[in-house]
């Protein structure tokens, strides 16, 4: 038995090491191929901006063509899910958010990922979400707001990006928070909840100022509240929840970059030092906080970060029982 097990160890252990000089080697010329970045929604929200203003100076750092392909769905986890069965070689990214990378595995019974599906590469940045409507509304602050809702309960569709999604997490804190009876409106995607908004077709929205900047501007939609501790700078007269006297309904999403757990530490590494230096460019960094970003970067810890203490947040919103994962 013993000499029989000796070459066999002997043979394994040439195999280890030749398959791990083999991984070095792959990680050494990565990307030597087109990389896949998946982004969980439609196109037309701030996930897809922030992936296409990264990805086209992290293209010409790694001198490779990046793919941002947009693929929606249940609250994000159609494309998470795609990302999560990839092959973990650094050629296919997820666009991470609250949505996909947190809620979705915890809340929802038929995902097919879990929390440990991803490993993190980088947080790019945060905003905190704010509450939209269209200008005809009766209402222009959250205390206004808060008077209609308790005034008309169940006559209200409150939309959001899907079941489960970041929005829709924001209105349950809110809901919980103040006790209203509303209805929730799941769409697939921010985009078509916004495009619904627009045409009346319900009557409020959490989203990021990225996502509704330009019809503010032109007037087809207001802001009632920001959902966070502080005003925002680009929006100073827009007061926030708290200051109505809403207590824990601040909500914030983050946007980063994930790939499939298993992918070589140094390949996560070259992606975390090119996706630094990308935002370190004047240019990238101007146009993300225009979209109301606060960059964070840094290590791929800090993307663990958010995604902590966003579980932690969910659980104990589950834990309250008001929350409908159906």
């Amino acid at each position: 038995m013993q000499t029989i097990w000796k070459p066999f160890v002997h043979t394994l252990l040439m195999a280890c090491t030749v398959l791990g000089v083999m991984s070095n080697a792959n990680a050494a010329d990565y990307p030597n191929k087109p990389i896949r970045w998946i982004v969980p929604f439609a196109p037309g929200a701030a996930n897809d901006f922030v992936a296409r203003i990264v990805a086209t100076s992290l293209s010409s750092r790694v001198n490779q063509t990046i793919v941002v392909e947009n693929r929606s769905g249940a609250g994000g986890s159609v494309g998470a899910g795609a990302v999560a069965v990839a092959s973990p070689d650094g050629y296919t990214l997820l666009l991470s958010n609250p949505g996909p990378n947190v809620s979705n595995p915890i809340f929802a019974k038929d995902a097919s990922y879990n929390l440990k599906s991803f490993d993190s590469v980088i947080a790019f940045g945060y905003v905190p979400l704010i509450i939209v409507t269209q200008p005809a509304f009766p209402a222009d602050n959250p205390r206004d707001l808060l008077a209609y809702l308790k005034a008309n309960p169940g006559k209200v569709n409150w939309g959001s990006s899907g079941n489960l999604s970041n929005p829709h997490i924001a209105l349950e804190l809110f809901r919980l928070a103040t006790n209203v009876n509303l209805v929730h409106v799941p769409y697939k995607g921010s985009g078509p909840a916004l495009n619904d908004l627009l045409a009346g077709q319900i009557q409020f929205l959490h989203t990021s100022l990225a996502s509704v900047e330009g019809h503010l501007k032109s007037g087809r939609l207001k802001v009632i509240a920001v959902a966070s501790a502080s005003r925002l700078p680009q929006l100073p007269d827009v007061a926030t929840l708290a200051e109505a006297g809403i207590v824990g309904a601040d909500s914030v999403t983050w946007f980063g970059m994930s790939v499939p757990a298993g992918t070589p530490r140094d390949i996560i590494a070259r992606l975390n030092v090119e996706s630094n230096q990308a935002m370190q460019s004047p240019e990238v960094r101007s146009r993300l906080e225009a979209l109301g970003l606060n960059l964070v970067g840094g290590p791929p810890q800090n993307l663990d970060k958010f995604i902590d203490s966003d579980v932690t947040g969910l659980k104990k919103l589950l834990a309250s029982g008001v929350l409908d994962t159906r």
